[in-house]
């Protein structure tokens, strides 16, 4: 494959969907504030488009577009249709109070999806590309048209989609491979002949979408920009239904990384990849695979006896990029139970975290605790605690005392002791499990009984000590609230993840816990 002619200044337009496509995960829904802050995060580190949602599909979707949209300082927000009248005018009015917005309105073009999912033909799906497309434009302007299952149309009527979306005002032509079908040269060569045969086709910026199936989703948007498409559409993590998307922070790094092959660059702040990947993982209670690319837990990680000895004498013989340019420290074990103050706070500034006088106290004090009881404290266990604190609320409800009894083939019991604002309260309730039982007491002492929509624990670190980051989501009376914690003893850590959340939920509602234990 020979990539056309560029500049080593070309520059690649990075949109992200992770709060669109990405949310759409099965079990990555993400609550109001959670997308608030994953929108936050990428408008500050250079995303140049972010779809913030699909604004027609619920009241809270349209609700957190419309947000995200009032408070976006740097990216365009983007609102997502399909070509029906009312979706348009939905994705209009959700991000008009952007600085810059833009409607991405689509429309299937494949002849499986013609004939088993649209029930129409070529020319009534034309004249739908025309319509939807004339709509937009006249509401604002900045219009994306994206042919759904491109990979699978034929490229002379895919051509007159195209040149019928530009001509009716579209400023972005999107050409995804809705479902990971494509190879590079495939997607390369398409895009060549759009760009190259489509009368109009210097009107637009065209723009790849890749999925994951097949696992050539980042091949396949790098190919598509070496061909002329000059904006990508990624989620941070690969996210996405089914195998997921492009991940950003692959695009972002093999352009970054390999310039003298891709002379191409985007305006993303690689520096915050890490931390990006570490925010929506536990938004969407989604784990990253440990060997994943540039963000991974092992990514920047070497066991081989081999490898350390070439990495002793010069990082370079086996990592290709810095840790510190994706925002991962390098340095694993460093503190321990003997660290005093000024160690420990050079430490977190080292890992980026800077906290006030009282945060840091309390900090340092669970630091304390903690190294008296695991033998070794990674950066992952103090970038857990750190997290941990700065996440934490003004609890109404805190865990006093816990003690949890377990038999093969026998009950599970647990004992605890909870103090709502300042009053003690001591159960003792059974479960089907252990982990059952302390939820159980839980509902007991505080007198309520939220749903639990998620549970589930990973560990920070390796090791029979790793820490154990607990997340629970629960549900109550139309509110959704997180918590997460992180301990070694796993069930102290879901019992305060649980707590955690059910504390949330009475923030939200603004609550008073004797109020809720009274009835």
């Amino acid at each position: 494959m020979s990539s056309t002619s560029q500049s080593n200044t070309d520059r690649v337009f990075i949109f992200d969907t992770t709060l669109r496509d990405g949310e759409q995960a099965p079990g990555a829904t993400m609550t109001f504030e959670e997308k608030l802050q994953v929108a936050e995060l990428l408008d500050n580190m250079g995303v140049d488009i972010i779809e913030a949602g699909f604004p027609i599909a619920s009241n809270g979707d349209f609700e957190a577009v419309s947000e995200i949209a009032r408070r976006s300082k740097n990216s365009v927000i983007a609102g997502l249709a399909r070509a029906i009248p009312a979706d348009i005018d939905r994705a209009g009015a959700a991000v008009r109070l952007a600085p810059r917005g833009r409607i991405h309105t689509f429309v299937s073009t494949s002849p499986i999806h013609l004939k088993y999912q649209m029930n129409k033909n070529q020319d009534e799906v034309l004249e739908l590309v025309t319509q939807s497309v004339t709509q937009a434009r006249n509401l604002i302007d900045d219009v994306e048209w994206s042919a759904m299952d491109a990979t699978r149309t034929p490229i002379d009527y895919l051509a007159k989609c195209v040149e019928a979306a530009i001509n009716a005002g579209a400023t972005t032509i999107n050409i995804p491979d809705t479902v990971g079908f494509s190879v590079p040269e495939e997607y390369f060569a398409m895009f060549k002949t759009l760009i190259e045969t489509v009368p109009n086709a210097d009107k637009a910026i065209f723009s790849t979408h890749c999925h994951n199936d097949l696992g050539m989703a980042v091949a396949n948007s790098i190919a598509g920009v070496q061909a002329g498409a000059r904006q990508v559409e990624c989620t941070i993590n690969g996210l996405g239904e089914r195998a997921g998307n492009a991940a950003l922070e692959e695009i972002v790094m093999a352009l970054k990384t390999r310039g003298d092959a891709l002379p191409f660059h985007t305006e993303i702040d690689a520096t915050h990849l890490a931390r990006a990947s570490k925010i929506v993982s536990a938004a969407c209670n989604t784990p990253v695979q440990f060997n994943k690319a540039i963000v991974g837990k092992n990514a920047f990680a070497h066991e081989s006896g081999i490898h350390q000895d070439g990495m002793l004498k010069n990082a370079e013989t086996y990592e290709i990029m810095t840790p510190a340019s994706v925002g991962i420290k390098e340095t694993s074990l460093v503190m321990g139970k003997h660290s005093g103050r000024a160690a420990f706070k050079d430490k977190l500034k080292d890992l980026g975290y800077e906290l006030g006088d009282n945060a840091f106290q309390e900090t340092f004090v669970r630091f304390k605790e903690l190294a008296d009881r695991k033998k070794n404290v990674y950066d992952e266990d103090l970038i857990a605690l750190v997290d941990d604190e700065m996440g934490s609320i003004e609890d109404k409800i805190k865990l006093v005392a816990m003690s949890v009894s377990s038999a093969i083939g026998g009950d599970h019991t647990c004992e605890l002791t909870v103090s709502v604002e300042g009053d003690a309260k001591s159960v003792k309730v059974s479960g089907t499990g252990s982990v059952d039982a302390i939820f159980n007491a839980i509902k007991e002492a505080v007198g309520a009984n939220p749903h639990l929509v998620h549970y589930g624990v990973d560990a920070v670190t390796g090791g029979t000590d790793a820490q154990a980051n607990a997340h629970v989501r629960l549900e109550m009376n139309g509110k959704i609230a997180s918590g997460r914690t992180a301990e070694p003893d796993t069930l102290v850590a879901s019992a305060r993840a649980y707590l955690n959340a059910y504390n949330r939920l009475l923030m939200e509602r603004g609550a008073s816990a004797q109020g809720v234990m009274a009835g």
